[in-house]
């Protein structure tokens, strides 16, 4: 079991520590729902350091990011960061990752904690251009200071101002006393905020800053369970429960980052997919019915029959309502269809929707 730097910190505020991801990680401190509502209505603090980050430099970088991944990085500049996925062979996905533009030929790639050691094989299959890579996992942690009081509370901690920073695009400068950190308007949440980037040995002197700085905002550590519940009501896709090795980023809902302007990865089959159209479609859905539903969960037709699979799902906090995410049938993706969850043999009904279902 790895710990972040910050592992320590979070044992003396008191939170509940769990396995994630080969990780030792918080996963709540007062509660899901106080943690929730302190994100969509001020600020929190989450440890998300066990995230992976890639250095791909030279030359040759921007070729090899090309031909992995599914958006067109080509349309990066320094400071701007894209959302895409690492498509592979077999019309699946990798894992999905952004891409930050540091330098001229230099980016920055953010994949999840669970995958490192797949995506790093995956590329470093694919670098036969030779661009020069570093795994740089090992070294940084990553705070995410996430809600609508985020930029407010952080401000006296850097000169650079963080509300004239737009969504997908980032700085790199002081922070907290600490130079040269990644300052990036992005995040799992929908409630705004910002990614810090530092080395693992400045992240403890950045966390007491931004709490000391925070403190006028109310702001607080936020856990793993309340990052899922923020992310749900948002309809964010999560990787190994509704995208994974066997979901195609089309069926996924993922067409808007892959672009077929360019060659990639399995981008011939995937284009042919679009072309004729896929046979499901991951979908929002809300109960009616009182109940939770869980991954693995059946989705059935209105007569009993098996149409999908849940592949996500909670009681959401800022709704008051049971919502989740699944693979249905593209007859039966229509938003405000009628679908039932089968919870212990009973058939609840629900309702497509479509995400997010938070809207703030």
């Amino acid at each position: 079991m790895k710990n972040t730097a910050l592992t320590n910190t979070h044992i003396e505020l008191g939170a509940k520590m769990v396995p994630f991801a080969g990780f030792n990680m918080p996963v709540q401190y007062e509660g899901v729902k106080a943690e929730h509502e302190t994100v969509r209505q001020g600020v929190g603090v989450f440890d998300v350091s066990h995230m992976g980050e890639f250095l791909i430099s030279g030359e040759k970088a921007l070729e090899l990011i090309q031909r992995v991944s599914s958006n067109d990085a080509s349309k990066l500049e320094i400071g701007k960061a894209q959302y895409s996925c690492l498509p592979n062979d077999n019309g699946g996905i990798v894992d999905d990752l952004i891409i930050y533009q540091i330098k001229e030929e230099q980016y920055l790639l953010v994949v999840n904690a669970s995958n490192i050691e797949k995506d790093w094989n995956w590329i470093s299959s694919h670098n036969t251009m030779g661009a020069e890579m570093r795994n740089l996992s090992d070294d940084y942690s990553l705070l995410a200071i996430q809600g609508p009081k985020a930029a407010e509370a952080m401000q006296s901690l850097t000169s650079i101002d963080l509300a004239g920073i737009p969504f997908y695009n980032f700085k790199v400068g002081p922070f907290a006393g600490i130079e040269h950190v990644i300052i990036s308007a992005t995040g799992y949440t929908g409630s705004g905020g910002f990614e810090i980037y530092c080395k693992n040995d400045e992240v403890q002197k950045i966390w007491d800053a931004v709490f000391e700085a925070g403190k006028d905002w109310g702001i607080k550590p936020i856990g793993l369970a309340a990052r899922d519940t923020l992310r749900l009501e948002m309809g964010y896709c999560l990787y190994g429960n509704d995208i994974n090795d066997t979901t195609s980023p089309l069926e996924a809902g993922l067409g808007w980052v892959t672009k077929f302007t360019k060659d990639f990865v399995n981008s011939e089959n995937l284009k042919s997919q679009k072309e004729e159209g896929v046979k499901r479609k991951l979908v929002g859905f809300e109960l009616v019915d009182r109940g939770v539903p869980r991954n693995g969960y059946t989705i059935n037709n209105v007569n009993g029959e098996k149409i999908g699979e849940v592949t996500s799902g909670t009681m959401a906090p800022s709704l008051n309502k049971a919502i989740g995410l699944g693979y249905v049938t593209v007859e039966n993706s229509t938003v405000d269809s009628e679908i039932f969850i089968e919870v212990r043999n009973k058939q609840l009904k629900a309702i497509v929707k479509k995400a997010p279902f938070y809207k703030a």
